[in-house]
């Protein structure tokens, strides 16, 4: 059986088991389940902690796994990203309180307090920063309050938590992350297994992104018509027992339909509908 790493809590745990039901796949109902086959599919799930799941990965116990890129990286195991899957997004930035300093370069002998030790060490050491880190785990907003440390490093998604801390976002992003798909590096590339599991993944994010649009529209203005919906390789144009008429059906990008919906009916088109994708393979 595939042998896959699932976040077992956290902001990845519930979109990570979410998308891999609309994959197909059983998931766990209760969350004291650590393991869960999965005898249709062949896969056997391991509920584990984020943060862990790079280093399962590497050591070539599990076959693939769905953490965060942040994770991956802060951990240093020797596990690769092989898929984006576009959820779980954040940036992981430093901030300090304001006048303290304007970026990176100016943090020599200072010390920044982090949960990401690795990703911050490594940094500092690229741009040739001579400053202390000291590992923290979570809630690292107060170091700088309480004389931990004059800067930190963390995921900031609104930046209301520092700003209540009374600090300020300073220089570029360090990185930034979302959920991704992990296997170890060097492991092969063309696992039939794994490749069948990307592909499902893949046709969720597609899903997700499309939605499959019918309309009705007179033949002189099919191609004026399909220039705005030209579907993927092509639309399929059908026609209709009213002489003169064609049904046309393509996937359009959900987040341009309803624009499309209006300009297709401005065109003259009607009985303009979209239907959601419940999965799909490219």
């Amino acid at each position: 059986m595939l042998r896959i790493a699932v976040p077992n809590k956290g902001s990845l745990s519930g979109p990570a088991m979410a998308m891999l039901h609309e994959a197909g796949y059983q998931q766990r109902k209760e969350s004291k389940e650590l393991v869960l086959v999965d005898p249709v599919n062949e896969v056997e799930f391991f509920y584990l902690r984020p943060r862990d799941i790079a280093i399962y990965v590497s050591s070539g116990k599990l076959d693939i796994g769905i953490t965060g890129r942040d994770l991956l990286l802060d951990s240093g195991a020797g596990a690769e990203e092989i898929l984006q899957l576009g959820f779980a997004r954040s940036t992981f930035r430093y901030a300090t309180r304001p006048g303290t300093a304007s970026g990176p370069e100016e943090f020599g002998g200072m010390t920044i307090a982090t949960s990401y030790e690795g990703i911050v060490t490594k940094h500092l050491a690229d741009q040739g920063i001579d400053a202390s880190v000291v590992h923290l785990d979570g809630a690292v907003e107060t170091a700088v309050e309480l004389g931990v440390a004059e800067v930190i490093a963390d995921v900031v998604e609104t930046g209301t938590s520092l700003r209540n801390a009374g600090l300020e976002v300073v220089g570029e992003p360090i990185l930034t992350s979302e959920a991704v798909v992990v296997r170890r590096t060097g492991a092969p590339a063309d696992d039939p297994k794994v490749q069948q599991f990307l592909r499902r993944l893949q046709g969720v994010l597609v899903a997700r992104s499309y939605v499959m649009m019918d309309y009705d529209c007179r033949a002189e203005h099919l191609e004026r018509a399909v220039a705005l919906t030209p579907g993927l390789e092509s639309p399929t144009v059908s026609p209709l027992h009213n002489e003169g008429w064609v049904a046309v059906r393509a996937m359009v990008p959900a987040k341009d339909a309803q624009r499309i919906m209006d300009d297709l009916y401005a065109l003259g088109a009607r009985a303009i509908l979209t239907t959601a994708i419940h999965a799909c393979r490219l």
